[in-house]
């Protein structure tokens, strides 16, 4: 796998953000995406099991906003829970109750929150 392609390097942080690895092309699994270059095979994106899903989400946002959720201002606690909101982490089941425990605060705050947000 060629890490100085210049296709690798633009991608590169979003597939770490993603929390995906990069696998080489000759070693691709069905479910790794494949990625070309003028036609070219270059490499395949592997992305992580949706377990672990929102907690990777919850340091995307602690670390956009550069603080742990329980230490951030009341302010700053309704934009984390816009962006997790953003990024789909509400869809995921139970997601309410663990951004609630990770942040501090009760349920009903961040279904208040998210009712601020969807007005």
């Amino acid at each position: 796998m060629n890490q100085q392609h210049p296709l690798i390097a633009a991608i590169r942080p979003l597939v770490q953000a993603m929390g995906g690895e990069f696998v080489p092309a000759d070693s691709r699994e069905p479910s790794d995406i494949p990625i070309a270059w003028e036609g070219q095979l270059v490499v395949a994106v592997r992305l992580p099991p949706l377990h672990g899903a929102l907690d990777r989400l919850i340091e995307g946002v602690e670390r956009d906003l550069r603080g742990r959720l329980p230490d951030l201002s009341r302010e700053d606690k309704q934009r984390a829970i816009r962006l997790l909101d953003e990024r789909g982490a509400f869809t995921l089941r139970r997601a309410v109750e663990d951004v609630a425990d990770a942040m501090g605060v009760s349920r009903i705050t961040v279904y208040n929150y998210l009712n601020a947000i969807h007005r």
